[in-house]
This record gives C-alpha cells, structure tokens and sequence, in this order.
C-alpha cells in the first residue's frame, strides 16, 4: 500500500514501511527557498506520526540533490545582504532567522526514525547541510558534495562536517571550500557509501529493507544513544557559533563586496571568481 502528497517544495510518499521525501524544485537544482526548510520539518514529523513507517528516505527531484540556497535570488536581490534584511545589520535579526532554518535542518537528525540521505545530484552548500543531517548518506559517484561559501559568503551552521571528518579532515573542506565527487566522500568517511548513480536507487532500497524489519522502539533507542555522545560534544553550542559566524560571514567587507559583485556581473560569474582560486578581493 502506498500513498503520496505535495508539499510546497517537498514530496512526501509512503511504499510499505518507507517514507521518502523528495526536495521538489528540480529547475533550480532544489536550491532552498524560504519554505523549504520548514517542509522538510513538516515532512519529517509526518512520517515520525505514522505508526507505519520505520524508515525515511530524503532525495532530490531530477538531476540534483540540493544545490544549496537559492543564492542567485539572494545575492543578486538589491535588498539587504541576506534578501531579508535592510542595512544597518542585526546580527541577532539574522541569528533567528537562521537558527530556525537550522532547527529545520536538524529535524533530520532529531527525527526518532532513521534517515537515509539518497545524493543523487549536487550537494552543495546549505544542500551539504541537509544531507549531513542525516543518519546515513549514500551518494553516487558522480554526484559532488562540499560547502564553496566557505571561501567567502558562508559558514556551515549545522557544523556537522566535524562531527562527521573529525577535525582535520574538517579543515581540509572548510579551509578551501572545495566539491568532492562521492568516491572521495567515501573515501574521507564523510558519506557511508558511494555507488554509480545507476546503483543509486537499488542500494538505498535494500539498506532501508535491512532497516525496515527491526521494531521502531529498536532504531529509536540505537539513534538517541548515538546522537547523544554527539550532544555530549557541545553539538548546540558549536551550532550557535556557527550560525553567528554565518551572518558575520555575508556582512565582512569581503561578504559585503562579494554581494556587490553579485548584483553588478550576476551570481554565477560572481561565484566563478570566488572559486578560481584567485586572492579574494
């Protein structure tokens, strides 16, 4: 038995004991919007209600996981440096706005039944966050994973790429903000595991068939006894600093100037310069 509904940005689907959810804006890579993170929240505590469903599945629609926010809206939008703010910056203005985009986010990791990141696409930026939510993320080689705005315009505010790497590892990605394939993401320990993409859909059915036969109280307690030794590390108080240092990052000069540059040769250009390795201005 079945059933399927529609959310705003995401796609919400039950096949047996299996709830996907699908982020649902394939033209723009299923870049986040201002609905999205609250969907992926509404979605998550759907399939916690179902006393059906043990398992849950989050992918992308088309040829992308999540390409990040939409920061072609944002960073070409006149309007202030975030698109919600007008100057002078509030940074505990911003410091809401984003924690509640990040508590969304987290609704992944705080859900009491297990989530399987399915990366079929990019996973970049806020994408990358998403996905690291997660309990399990398989990936196809193909795909790439990593957080440019870390050169300039961005901080990871769900931080999880330390918990995950450990923290050179971290480094490595946050200090260049480089994409990796999902080989590589294996090969760090960043993802469980890396498949062709033509593999994609058949691995990440029979983990979550392993899964789907064990009682819920089971995975319940095996998730919040790992989740816990992450809290006992200061996962909440890494957060709050992370998410901090987000909105300094879009409001230094360098994130100021990125900005302007955004709006004066357009995003994708703009993004171009900031990645080619070139001193950032």
């Amino acid at each position: 038995m079945s059933e399927s509904s529609v959310y705003s940005t995401v796609l919400y689907s039950v096949e047996g004991r299996v709830a996907t959810l699908t982020l649902n804006r394939p033209d723009r890579l299923n870049a986040i919007d201002d609905r999205m993170p609250a969907d992926i929240e509404a979605a998550v505590a759907r399939a916690n209600a179902d006393d059906a469903v043990h398992v849950i599945v989050l992918t992308g629609a088309g040829r992308g996981f999540c390409s990040g926010y939409d920061l072609k809206f944002f960073a070409e939008n006149p309007r202030g440096v975030y698109g919600s703010q007008e100057m002078p910056w509030d940074p505990m203005v911003d410091y809401a706005l984003m924690k509640r985009n990040t508590e969304q986010f987290m609704s992944l990791f705080r859900s009491y039944k297990p989530v399987i990141a399915k990366i079929n696409g990019p996973a970049g930026g806020g994408g990358s966050d998403i996905a690291l939510c997660c309990d399990l993320i398989v990936m196809a080689e193909e795909a790439q994973i990593g957080y440019p705005p870390a050169r300039v315009w961005g901080c990871p505010t769900t931080a999880m790429w330390v918990y995950r790497l450990g923290p050179e590892k971290a480094k490595r990605m946050l200090l260049t903000g480089d994409l990796i394939d999902g080989r590589e993401a294996q090969r760090l320990g960043l993802v469980y595991q890396s498949v062709p993409l033509a593999e994609l859909d058949a691995t990440v059915d029979a983990l979550a068939a392993r899964m789907q036969g064990i009682p819920k109280n089971q995975l319940m307690m095996q998730k919040l006894m790992i989740n816990q030794a992450f809290h006992n590390m200061g996962l909440e108080s890494t957060q709050m600093f992370a998410t901090l240092f987000d909105g300094i990052t879009r409001h230094s000069p360098e994130g100021v100037r990125f900005k302007a540059r955004c709006e004066e040769v357009g995003f994708a250009q703009a993004v171009r310069e900031r990645d080619s390795g070139a001193p950032i201005p």
